[in-house]
């Protein structure tokens, strides 16, 4: 975590903050300008995202959130590829270094490093006038050519999501005291439970073997259920028939739901719910769902995997094709 133009300042940060989670002896406890991550005939996968203040995050957010769900965005997307978490390295852009917001996040971060045993390898801090931003690049284990991609779905093949999906979104209007705050104005359990859902992800490490034995294609859902689904169908040259009425939603959602509080189209293309989707073959679906209920994690089958190049269909409960006007978050 180096930085040419105020080396005492950033070394003294990385000591007295970040050197505490960087536990693997290739980090070399933060005193070089790089790492080694070792490997013993296993493939490494990569996966990196950035955290946007006033995008992925509100300017008021507390600092301990604001880490755990820098990191656990990544570790959704190891989960997703059936990979064990090795490390990661971290990219701060900050406006300021102080205390009362540094020291939550630092605490926080090493907490969630310890509990999914990722640790800290290295990487930058710099200033910026602007938002902060929070990048991390996390680096994941499987056996030689065992990631789970976004090409192998295939015909026939059961679509399957871990969790429930639209909380975050509706958390976000929460935050943002909009039409879902006003509905829920008598109801702080759901406030909190949905808000929570929005700033601290769960990632389904938990399910990374048994999405890497029984997947064929997966992805985790961050853009919006409809959005991402439509990119692992192009990837597989397929499409897919989804049962609307079977996405499962919390209790707090489908009480929207179903006095109009909230539109299903929010659910299903909503951002942030960093959730699992995959494709199995029907004969092996059912063993993914038992091994999330081992996990504790809900699995529920919402689909088919069909021939076409056509965009999914989602279909209510009549059969009838929604048209979506809308199918995930976009940052541009």
């Amino acid at each position: 975590m180096a930085n040419s133009h105020n080396p005492s300042g950033e070394d003294s940060l990385i000591a007295r903050y970040f050197k505490p989670l960087a536990t693997d002896p290739g980090a070399f406890g933060l005193v070089d300008d790089a790492a080694i991550l070792r490997s013993s005939g296993e493939d490494i996968v990569v996966t990196t995202d950035a955290v946007v203040e006033g995008v992925h995050y509100l300017a008021d957010d507390p600092p301990g959130t604001i880490a755990r769900k820098a990191l656990r965005v990544n570790l959704s997307d190891l989960a997703a590829k059936g990979a064990v978490p090795a490390g990661f390295v971290l990219t701060l852009a900050l406006r300021s270094k102080e205390d009362i917001w540094l020291r939550p996040f630092a605490d926080a971060l090493g907490e969630d490093a310890k509990a999914f045993a990722c640790p800290l390898l290295g990487g930058d801090t710099v200033s910026t006038p602007g938002p902060q931003m929070i990048s991390i690049t996390a680096f994941g284990r499987v056996p030689q050519g065992r990631m789970v991609g976004r090409t192998g779905a295939k015909p026939g093949d059961r679509i399957l999501v871990t969790g429930t999906i639209g909380d975050a979104a509706l958390g976000l209007d929460v935050l943002k005291g909009g039409v879902i705050a006003q509905a829920l104005a008598s109801d702080p359990h759901a406030r909190e439970m949905l808000t929570s859902r929005y700033r601290v992800p769960q990632p389904r490490n938990a399910l990374a073997l048994a999405v890497r034995e029984h997947a064929t294609a997966a992805m985790d859902v961050s853009d919006g259920l409809a959005g991402d689904l439509t990119k692992l169908c192009a990837a597989s040259g397929v499409s897919a028939i989804i049962e609307v009425a079977s996405v499962p939603l919390s209790a707090a959602a489908a009480s929207l739901v179903a006095r109009n509080a909230a539109g299903i189209e929010m659910q299903l293309a909503g951002g942030d719910d960093y959730e699992v989707l995959c494709t199995v073959p029907a004969a092996r679906s059912d063993a993914l769902v038992t091994a999330g209920r081992a996990a504790g994690i809900a699995v529920t089958a919402i689909g088919t995997i069909v021939e076409g190049s056509e965009r999914p269909r989602f279909l209510d409960s009549q059969g009838k094709e929604l048209a979506l006007k809308r199918l995930s978050y976009s940052h541009f």
